[in-house]
């Protein structure tokens, strides 16, 4: 009987070991989410951050604050509609300034970190009328200060809320409030299914039994 080259044998074994540690890595993130309002009242997770989005007039944005998991498809979405006339309809246009519709969901209890409590239990709005330049997070700050971002720029608390903490890990028994949702990206780093560095590493991997199989081929002839 041939014997398996240890190379290939070692590299097929990380394989493995990584694709059965994939389901291990699903972790749950306690942060604000972003999203742009669409048609229909419907939301989608937005593919830019606030400091850099800026939304036209009429435009509706959302943030919710959540324990979810590391995908945008079980991000939890603002409990209300993205309704721009009904949060801003009697707010009058003004030249050289726009109108951005905000809803901000702080969450239920259950998600608010050891010893903080959402400041409102239903989602509050505010019709934010800033310059036509603005970018969302001027909108929010305009009327939900104070706003706190840590130093890799991610929204840590909006109104002051949560006191402490930037996008935690937490252990997958606390992911209560997520639904799932059809959105890109999710948690503060990573999308659905298994991460960019795992995939990496079992790409990485075989091709690496990949080499062996060629190199063991090559020695036999």
């Amino acid at each position: 009987m041939r014997r398996r080259p240890p190379a290939v044998a070692l590299a097929l074994g990380i394989a493995l070991a990584l694709l059965s540690a994939a389901p291990a890595l699903a972790a749950g993130y306690r942060y604000w989410s972003f999203w742009d309002g669409s048609a229909g009242g419907g939301w989608s997770y937005a593919t830019q951050g606030p400091s850099l989005a800026r939304p036209k007039d009429g435009s509706v944005q959302g943030f919710r604050f959540s324990v979810s998991k590391d995908a945008a498809a079980q991000a939890a979405q603002p409990r209300a509609a993205a309704d721009f006339q009904a949060v801003c309809g009697a707010t009058a246009p003004t030249e050289g300034s726009k109108r951005v519709a905000l809803v901000i969901d702080f969450g239920v209890p259950e998600d608010a970190p050891t010893g903080d409590t959402p400041p409102d239990a239903a989602p509050r709005t505010a019709c934010a009328q800033v310059a036509a330049d603005a970018t969302t997070a001027e909108a929010l700050a305009s009327v939900a200060k104070p706003l706190r971002y840590n130093s890799a720029a991610l929204l840590c608390a909006i109104s002051g809320y949560p006191k402490q903490g930037c996008g935690d890990q937490v252990a997958d028994g606390a992911t209560r409030s997520a639904a799932p949702t059809p959105a890109q990206s999710a948690a503060p780093d990573s999308g659905g299914g298994p991460s960019a560095s795992l995939l990496a590493g079992i790409a990485a991997v075989v091709a690496l039994a990949a080499a062996g199989i060629w190199q063991s081929r090559r020695r036999s002839r």
